[in-house]
């Protein structure tokens, strides 16, 4: 086999790889930026946006007024991390909160609860085990979906910091009144 052809074999693969993942983590491809869940709201995209100054409401994710937004950066000089108030975010995220608070149990036991590893550096830098991720459950979905909440600190039913994600990761909101 020549290496061009070679080379092109692998590259089909990866994009074949890709997309299984995204249609593993509900990530609609097609929709330009490619990070965004397929069935995600304004709310999960507004809220979890790294750049801008307020954060929206979509109805039924709360009902809240929309609010400033505050913006925080990380000692260690990450990126701004906007804040999200719980209301403004789906009402799962809430039940996710109460599951936490309560210390369980939770829908995906294997999974949540353990340890958020930080790997994409999109939240402060911490120790090893400081972050702890959830689920938050995606209506219609057959899978755990792309939307999460980490915890920051001890003990884990009152952490220090919460933060949500609505597209895998890619990008963080704290919630300060979680």
């Amino acid at each position: 086999m020549s290496r061009r052809s070679s080379t092109g074999w692998l590259a089909g693969a990866a994009g074949l790889a890709v997309a299984v993942a995204a249609a593993w983590f509900g990530i609609d491809l097609g929709s330009g930026d490619g990070a965004q869940p397929a069935d995600a709201t304004a709310a999960d995209s507004t809220a979890t946006s790294a750049v801008g100054s307020t954060a929206t409401t979509a109805a039924g994710h709360g009902g809240g007024a929309a609010t400033a937004t505050e913006r925080a950066t990380g000692t260690d000089g990450t990126s701004a991390i906007e804040t999200c108030p719980l209301d403004t975010l789906p009402e799962e995220a809430a039940d996710t909160v109460a599951d936490v608070r309560a210390g369980g149990p939770f829908e995906h036991p294997d999974n949540d609860g353990t340890r958020f590893g930080n790997y994409e550096g999109r939240l402060p830098d911490q120790a090893r085990d400081h972050y702890r991720e959830y689920t938050v459950d995606t209506p219609g979905l057959d899978h755990r979906g792309a939307r999460r909440i980490v915890t920051g600190g001890e003990p884990p039913e009152d952490p220090e910091t919460w933060y949500y994600t609505a597209d895998h990761y890619e990008s963080f909101c704290e919630i300060p009144d979680a």
